[in-house]
């Protein structure tokens, strides 16, 4: 499965946040605490590097609690701060302007040092799309500033945001790169929303989810679909057809038919995916340090 996505706006945001980097003391970088490998856009680095960063863990309450400690030792040790929020609910979300002043603690002391007394932090708050960005701003600033959306590529333009005498943010469009390096990074990123459903063929998309849960996380398939077990995958089988089996048996005990008493199994992918990213089908984090970076 190839995805492929990188409209013309991706390339503007780009050049934007390259712009405006002279204007900000700070880089939040928001990523999805499910999937923080594939959430994270490679360009980031690059594009910021030289300015302090704090990496946003949202989404937290959805991941694995333990994981969630594991990316968060795995960022500190490549020098960043390190925040787990959920935006939705606010969770940790009252500590984000404490661990920006922590974060630039030394700059504020030089700026006293200098008379700058009451000078504004201004952070810059980056993330690609569909990870909470939005949410996670309004959420911090506590009044709705921020357009914020399930679909992906809501937010446009250049934004400020301001939340208290001592700090501004600057919310950017959600940015991609031009090409995923890999199929996996491709599909964590449409399992989890942040690459558009209409861009490839959703019944594909939920034999492969089917096929990861079936393997990694059976219990949460048996759970949340209420199936009685999860069908063996037979010898040679690959994950579409593997997947596309838990797909029919899930459809067959929510009862989702066509005309004809076929088995709507891509209505039951929509559903399954639609409860992923709900959070209804229990916490767990699709990628671990060793092998999702």
């Amino acid at each position: 499965m190839n995805i492929q996505w990188y409209p013309g706006h991706m390339t503007k945001t780009r050049r934007q946040i390259e712009a405006d980097l002279k204007l900000v003391d700070i880089v939040v970088e928001v990523i999805d605490a499910r999937i923080p490998a594939s959430s994270r856009n490679p360009d980031i680095d690059s594009i910021c590097a030289g300015k302090p960063r704090l990496i946003v863990l949202n989404r937290a309450d959805q991941a694995d609690a333990a994981q969630n400690k594991t990316w968060g030792t795995y960022f500190r040790g490549q020098g960043h701060s390190v925040l787990e929020t959920d935006a939705r609910s606010g969770r940790g979300v009252n500590q984000f302007s404490a661990a920006v002043q922590n974060v630039l603690r030394d700059q504020i002391a030089r700026w006293r040092e200098k008379g700058q007394v009451g000078r504004p932090v201004r952070a810059m708050v980056v993330g690609v799309p569909n990870v909470g960005k939005s949410t996670f701003i309004n959420k911090v600033a506590k009044k709705k500033s921020a357009k914020a959306s399930d679909r992906p590529g809501v937010t446009r333009g250049k934004q400020w945001v301001h939340v208290d005498q001592g700090l501004d943010l600057l919310d950017t469009p959600g940015i991609l790169w031009p090409k995923f390096e890999d199929e996996t990074t491709g599909m964590n990123l449409a399992f989890t929303g942040a690459v558009k459903d209409e861009i490839m063929d959703v019944e594909t998309l939920g034999c492969h989810f089917m096929a990861l849960l079936g393997e990694r996380y059976p219990q949460a398939l048996i759970e949340g679909c209420k199936l009685a077990q999860v069908p063996s995958r037979e010898e040679g089988e690959n994950d579409v057809a593997w997947g596309y089996r838990i797909l029919e048996t899930a459809a067959a005990k929510r009862g989702m038919r066509v005309s004809g008493n076929e088995l709507d199994t891509e209505r039951m992918a929509r559903v399954l995916l639609d409860e992923y990213r709900g959070g209804k089908l229990g916490r767990f984090t699709l990628e671990i340090p060793q092998t999702g970076m």
